[in-house]
């Protein structure tokens, strides 16, 4: 029998030499370190070991909220060969959340870094987990401690495609956390698939420069390198001068938008220093058109822009080049998350559930084999997120033009209804972005006691210009309709976000929703 365990799938694309080098990475010190297919196969075999002399039981969930790591790839990967269920924890999250996410799932096993383990393992042991390790950046802990006392072979658990592989905690923008099992034949058939439809190749060498406990860098990032028996140049914090520097050595970078404008800020990123790269990726947050087209200018590359959530790993894309498999007729363009994977259905609807036709504004909905089983112990809502005939609900507001090229206008919470009007706010803030002189603009709904609800947006500005939150407002009042006119128009210097990047709108909708005071 076949063993559809995600880690058989990964392992079979290792390079028959196993002595070449797997990851390129550095220590905390700055000395280089590299770990061939060989290091990667023993120490996630002596780690494996270890989890399995703990006696866990079956199913059993293994936390880790550690630092950017080679070792932390390798605890994920021996979690998935012992069969266990990995769930990687933000690095930037405390003990109220710890707290949450260590009842909620009860892990037998928690991972957290040296300097955390006094608080962390106070909430683990209260919670009932039975065994706390630590793991450091610069290779040090009891993890691998413990594991050096084990063999360096090790057989891959057998699982099927539908056991559970890891759960991801989404971002509880709106209310608490929720976690998205994800299971060993959603991980493996998007990873399987995206190999293809990216035009992953031999010689391709990845630069990884993203977080490791998100969709983006744990598993479209890492499988995608291994899957293709890629070797990755590993970075454990972005800095755009290393990466920049390491573009001649390497064919592919996957980023979040603001990784592309702060490189673009560096006068060493140029059309020869780009010129062994293949494929430049975006994801995880909107790419303004403006950063689109800078890079097409400074690097003579596009840009290709996809689309995906944690409860679903990637659900659509850009096409990879004019003479891929898919879609040969067809470009990269800026402004959409091009078409739906192989595989992958998309459809728009409209409230009531009822497909919306071809360029019309709606929420989205998919199906396919990459999409998650459900939320963790949220039976209810897992039922709520599904559509009676086994549609996902995304949340997201979109639409899909003639050629079937996908846009994301926004979320369905950040919806504004005005005096019963819909407003998106990515249409109003793609107005507010053309303007001289604007880096960035978020639009959020706010309580009014007239309209319900009305906009009020933050504006960021270039550097050295100088805008007027009132002008802004009055230049949109030429363009738009007035029931999407924002009430008022904010200038600041950021706008916050999370580790993703992703602007935190519910924060900016706390900021203001006194603003106009309550309907009386």
């Amino acid at each position: 029998m076949s063993n559809n365990n995600l880690f058989s799938t990964l392992r079979a694309a290792f390079p028959s030499e196993l002595d070449e080098i797997a990851i390129e990475a550095t220590s905390p010190r700055g000395e280089p370190l590299n770990y061939s297919w060989r290091d990667i196969e023993h120490a996630s075999a002596r780690i494996a070991n270890l989890l399995d002399a703990l006696k866990l039981p079956e199913g059993s969930r293994v936390a880790v909220q550690v630092e950017k790591s080679v070792e932390a790839v390798l605890l994920y990967l021996a979690t998935l060969r012992a069969g266990y269920v990995f769930l990687p924890l933000n690095t930037a999250y405390q003990s109220a959340e710890i707290e949450y996410f260590i009842g909620n799932a009860e892990p037998a096993v928690v991972v957290c870094t040296p300097d955390n383990f006094g608080w962390v393992s106070k909430i683990a042991f209260k919670a009932g987990c039975a065994y706390v390790f630590t793991l450091g950046e610069d290779r040090n802990g009891t993890l691998l401690e413990r594991a050096a006392h084990f063999g360096d072979e090790h057989q891959v658990a057998a699982r099927d495609a539908d056991d559970l592989a890891a759960i991801l905690y989404t971002s509880g923008t709106t209310g608490r956390s929720k976690g998205a099992m994800l299971s060993h034949g959603n991980l493996a058939s998007n990873a399987v698939m995206l190999k293809d439809y990216w035009g992953w190749r031999k010689g391709d060498v990845l630069i990884h420069a993203l977080p490791i406990f998100h969709v983006h860098g744990l598993f479209v990032a890492i499988h995608g390198a291994m899957i293709n028996g890629s070797k990755m140049i590993w970075m454990s914090r972005f800095d755009p001068k290393a990466v920049i520097a390491a573009m001649p050595r390497a064919s592919v970078f996957m980023g979040v938008p603001t990784l592309y404008v702060r490189m673009l800020a560096e006068p060493t990123l140029t059309r020869d220093q780009t010129r062994n790269m293949r494929l430049f990726i975006a994801g995880s947050a909107p790419l303004l058109i403006e950063t689109f087209k800078e890079w097409q200018q400074r690097t003579g590359s596009t840009i290709l822009e996809r689309y995906g959530m944690s409860e679903t790993i990637m659900l659509t894309s850009n096409p990879y080049s004019a003479d891929a498999r898919y879609r040969n007729e067809d470009e990269r363009r800026g402004g959409t998350v091009g078409f739906p994977l192989p595989g992958v259905d998309l459809r728009v609807v409209d409230d009531a559930g009822k497909e919306l036709p071809t360029g019309e504004i709606g929420n989205i909905q998919v199906r396919g084999p990459n999409v998650f089983k459900g939320y963790w112990r949220m039976p209810e809502k897992t039922r709520e997120e599904f559509s009676a005939d086994g549609w996902f609900k995304t949340g997201d507001v979109g639409k899909v033009d003639a050629r079937g090229y996908a846009s994301i206008v926004g979320r369905s919470k950040d919806l504004i209804i005005s005096g019963g009007y819909n407003v998106y706010p990515a249409e109003i803030e793609g107005y507010i972005n053309d303007m001289p002189g604007v880096a960035e603009s978020a639009l959020v709904g706010v309580p009014h006691p007239d309209f319900g609800e009305v906009g009020v947006a933050v504006v960021i500005a270039k550097p050295g210009a100088k805008l007027d939150g009132d002008e802004i407002v009055a230049r949109l009042k030429s363009q738009l309709a007035n029931f999407k006119i924002p009430k008022r128009c904010f200038i600041a210097t950021e706008l916050p976000r999370n580790t993703m990047g992703k602007v935190q709108k519910n924060l900016l909708r706390d900021q203001y929703k006194g603003l106009f005071g309550q309907r009386a």
